[in-house]
């Protein structure tokens, strides 16, 4: 098959990276080792942008766009939507996003196949404006009867959509397994970190994370040890100022990190916490629980889905009861270890990235 896909930023990912970054890295070169084609759409930002052409066989299209939130997106799509029909680079379209389904009506118009994979409602997501959020609505429509199939992640967001629309849709999990790396602790002891001292968060720092939860909730506990937060903001935002000021001398924000450093660094980590208000399927959680590391989650219903009972959760956007559950990872980390072996078990038999090439290519091949 020749396949070509837009939605995220870029592969492999680069300052601003995702989780839909993630889930490019992990699927189209697998995608590629089963004998298809694969263009991916990489973005390319004034500042940032990854000067690659092929990545682990994935040919490389780097397309430039702004920096606006959200208009980067409909910039860089439109654009490679007029890419793959000008230059006929693809029969079938994986586009990642939702608010990019407006592109599967020119596309299908010429005789391409469009795949959308839907990660959450996005409309739900606090760092949107409200027109922002209209057009998301709006957009959920179109998801749902413009392309030959929506692929979901995760069982509510799926739900939700088939109540709505009355229609059925494909269900895909993400994968949790990393790939072995060569593990090393440079990249800790340039940050001064000892393994096991410090809790971590890997993602953007936007409103939908919860940080602003987390830093609070963390400062208030009884732990001696660091936060660690790696990322940042995508785009410049005030956002990150408030975060700054909400810390003290025990949360580090090292900035962007990838690959097999993050993979280090979550390896370490005495307990990893995702504080998430709204989420899809976390790539990274998956990955954490794949990794066999300690997990404090947001008890909001894609977190309940991923963990069932292998991790421990506090309630959304409570910073007393995420401090309780902090407090309870200090005092009884025997059975955090012991929640995280029975996450390590969940994660490899239930969430597996070669699962997910499969069953993709099974769904491009029947639509």
């Amino acid at each position: 098959m020749r396949i070509a896909a837009f939605g995220f930023r870029s592969v492999p990912p680069a300052k601003g990276a995702a989780g839909a970054d993630k889930f490019a890295l992990e699927l189209f070169p697998r995608l590629v080792s089963r004998g298809h084609q694969v263009v991916a759409y990489n973005r390319q930002y004034p500042d940032v942008f990854v000067d690659i052409n092929v990545y682990k066989g994935v040919q490389i299209k780097t397309i430039k766009t702004i920096k606006r939130s959200g208009f980067d997106t409909l910039l860089h799509s439109f654009k490679s939507t007029c890419d793959i029909i000008w230059n006929n680079t693809a029969d079938i379209v994986h586009i990642q996003n939702g608010g990019n389904s407006i592109w599967a009506l020119p596309l299908r118009l010429f005789g391409k196949k469009v795949f959308i994979s839907q990660d959450g409602v996005d409309w739900k997501r606090d760092k949107w404006s409200w027109y922002a959020k209209l057009y998301l609505q709006f957009s959920a429509y179109m998801t749902a009867y413009l392309p030959n199939e929506v692929i979901f992640d995760n069982v509510i967001a799926k739900k939700l959509f088939e109540d709505r629309f009355r229609k059925t849709f494909a269900f895909i999990p993400f994968g949790s397994e990393i790939a072995a790396w060569p593990e090393n602790n440079d990249i800790l002891h340039r940050l001064n970190l000892t393994p096991g001292d410090y809790y971590l968060f890997v993602g953007r720092f936007i409103p939908d994370k919860g940080l602003h939860y987390l830093i609070p909730g963390f400062t208030a506990s009884s732990s001696k040890k660091k936060l660690v937060l790696i990322g940042g903001s995508p785009n410049p935002s005030p956002y990150e100022k408030e975060l700054t000021d909400l810390a003290n001398d025990r949360v580090y924000f090292p900035g962007f990190l990838y690959g097999d450093e993050v993979n280090t660094l979550m390896k370490n980590a005495y307990c990893y916490i995702q504080a998430s208000d709204v989420e899809g399927l976390s790539p990274v959680v998956l990955s954490v629980m794949g990794l066999g590391v300690p997990l404090i989650v947001s008890d909001i219903e894609e977190n309940e889905y991923a963990v069932q009972d292998t991790a421990r959760m506090f309630k959304k956007g409570n910073i007393a009861s995420l401090t309780e559950e902090i407090n309870f990872a200090e005092d009884n980390y025997p059975e955090m270890q012991a929640l995280a072996l029975r996450a390590q078990a969940r994660a490899l038999s239930v969430f597996n990235w070669e699962h997910v090439a499969d069953e993709h290519v099974r769904i491009f091949e029947r639509s």
